[in-house]
């Protein structure tokens, strides 16, 4: 097995058929900064080197999924060193990141527990199989603070949720629970928190206990029907989206309400 990557926001490891890639920033809830997004692009790369792996867990350190993008590592489209196209590549990693998760051979068990939000849900969106925990929440702020959905977050939600409940939750940018969750779709397992952990990893055991042949085969036939009902091939678009929100006024104020309440209210 090659020796995983040397990492600071996400751990990866694999014993067997069976690896884990784990968002560590406990401190911020998980929050997917510029650096966690490149690591996880790093990171699926190396489970994809890793031939007899046939299963990961996805999950979070601490007491959240993730609280979603840390909105003050981004900053304002001219704010970025190197001018406009490295403000388009730092507004595009998200995509790449969720583009690397979901093209991963190896079948992506999300653990999802306390927060899941924004693009954290997106990263959830982009595995095979999710569980999430009693308790969790998700939720899809990015209206409220004034940027569209990006990260081809429209078509893998339209896929997984249908159109109607798609416009709901991003419009409105309204919670949900774990129950809702579940009965929408999103998840297909809802368990105790304290059961978490093992489930996901007896699904990834399960797993790995498949040929790989039919793992592979049926994880891609999957996909290719899913991308036939909502591709997300033109998902490079929406970092020119973002870029064109965060030089919108009314963007850029509700952006500053957003962040101005979260400072206000406690993690």
């Amino acid at each position: 097995m090659i020796e995983p990557p040397e990492l600071h926001t996400v751990r990866v490891g694999a014993s067997g058929a069976v690896g884990e890639l784990l968002l560590d920033r406990p401190g911020k809830l998980n929050a997917l900064s510029r650096e966690l997004l490149g690591e996880l692009v790093e990171a699926a790369g190396w489970f994809d080197a890793q031939p007899e792996l046939k299963a990961v867990v996805v999950r979070g350190a601490g007491n959240a999924f993730s609280a979603g993008a840390d909105l003050s590592a981004f900053g304002s489209a001219d704010e970025a060193s190197g001018g406009a196209a490295a403000a388009r590549r730092a507004f595009d990693l998200g995509r790449r990141a969720t583009d690397a998760l979901a093209g991963m051979r190896a079948v992506t068990v999300a653990a999802i527990h306390g927060h899941c939000v924004g693009g954290a849900l997106l990263i959830a969106a982009a595995c095979d199989i999710r569980i999430a925990a009693a308790g969790a929440t998700f939720s899809i702020p990015e209206v409220d603070i004034g940027i569209p959905l990006a990260w081809g977050g429209i078509p893998r939600l339209v896929r997984e949720l249908g159109p109607t409940v798609t416009k709901d939750l991003v419009l409105t940018c309204r919670p949900f629970d774990a129950e809702e969750a579940a009965r929408l779709r999103f998840v297909s397992r809802l368990v105790p928190r304290e059961e978490l952990e093992r489930e996901a990893r007896a699904v990834a055991e399960k797993l790995a206990g498949q040929p790989a042949y039919a793992l592979r085969v049926t994880k891609q036939h999957v996909d290719a029907v899913a991308e036939e009902s909502g591709s997300t091939a033109q998902g490079y678009r929406d970092a020119d989206t973002l870029l064109a929100a965060v030089s919108d006024e009314e963007s850029l104020e509700a952006m500053a309400r957003y962040l101005q309440a979260r400072r206000r209210s406690p993690a």
